[in-house]
């Protein structure tokens, strides 16, 4: 059984600007056709990392290959390959949407019908408005278009849902469920989470240039942060509450203890945002730690 190589490779990765790390030994795999997040705060190292595998920045340290090219060396032909969606690209010049696509599908060997592109971004009845006219929201649908119109392996979104309103953005999620079908490897950064969650396959979180968990969507943050909280008020109104892997043996306890239902019962179970944010405060605070225990020992 033959294994495809990975879509995109990074090893022990680092970028530094003079003193600082940006990023700082950072590996990871992206399979093809996989949907993999890039996740992390502003200033994380997210931009950096994502440069680098675009070909824009070079790096300082490690070794990337992005479908099989080192991307700081790779020529037009690979340029052809991969899709970018910045998360502010410019364009609002006097050209109408129509020509715009028509003038980069003209770039590319095989393209997407422009027709094709247009609705799946939700801008046929804007095809011939200029792109300067368009709200925030509608230019960044053309951005979007632009980025698929190639037919790209592998398509770089950073931010791509920026500006959209829910009903544009649920459109947009459909739209990158076809290219996934479709087979096209995509690396997402993403402040929305629900997007995250929605959207791919696996998650990296960087914080301070470095990776500090990797892994499928529902896996990250290991089984301890997804055990479901409980929350209710006693019978004198405290409020009480209890983290279990069996809220709802809890909850029936609770009900024959009291008599009946808890008042203001409430399950919760982590969203992959409240995982994210436990990762992020929880390196934040080792962080500090570590540097307190560094400035002691100094």
């Amino acid at each position: 059984m033959t294994t495809s190589p990975p879509a995109v490779r990074v090893s022990r990765l680092s970028k530094s600007y003079g003193p600082f790390d940006a990023v700082n030994d950072i590996s990871f795999d992206i399979g093809p056709g996989e949907t993999f997040a890039l996740l992390g705060p502003n200033g994380a190292g997210k931009s950096s990392t994502i440069e680098i595998l675009e070909g824009y920045r070079d790096r300082s340290e490690g070794d990337v290959t992005v479908l099989g090219e080192d991307p700081q060396h790779a020529g037009l032909d690979w340029k052809a390959r991969i899709g970018i969606v910045l998360q502010s690209s410019g364009e609002s010049g006097n050209a109408t949407v129509l020509e715009q696509l028509r003038h980069f599908a003209s770039l590319y060997p095989d393209p997407r019908p422009v027709e094709e592109v247009l609705a799946a971004v939700g801008l046929e009845e804007k095809a011939k408005t200029r792109i300067h006219r368009l709200s925030g929201g509608q230019q960044r649908r053309v951005d979007v278009a632009l980025g698929i119109i190639g037919r790209p392996e592998l398509l770089f979104l950073d931010e791509p849902t920026t500006g959209f309103d829910p009903e544009a953005r649920h459109q947009f999620w459909d739209l990158i469920r076809t290219l996934k079908s479709e087979g096209t490897t995509i690396l997402l950064t993403t402040h929305n989470l629900d997007e995250a969650a929605e959207l791919s396959d696996r998650a990296g979180i960087i914080v301070g240039g470095k990776l500090i968990d990797i892994g499928a969507i529902d896996e990250l943050g290991g089984p301890a942060a997804r055990i479901p909280l409980v929350r209710w008020r006693d019978a004198d109104g405290a409020q009480r509450e209890t983290r279990t892997e069996t809220p709802a043996g809890l909850v029936a306890q609770l009900a024959r203890d009291l008599g009946s239902e808890p008042a203001e019962l409430q399950v919760i179970r982590p969203s992959l945002e409240d995982i994210y944010l436990g990762l992020v405060r929880g390196h934040a605070a080792g962080s500090t730690s570590d540097t307190a225990s560094t400035e002691v020992l100094a």
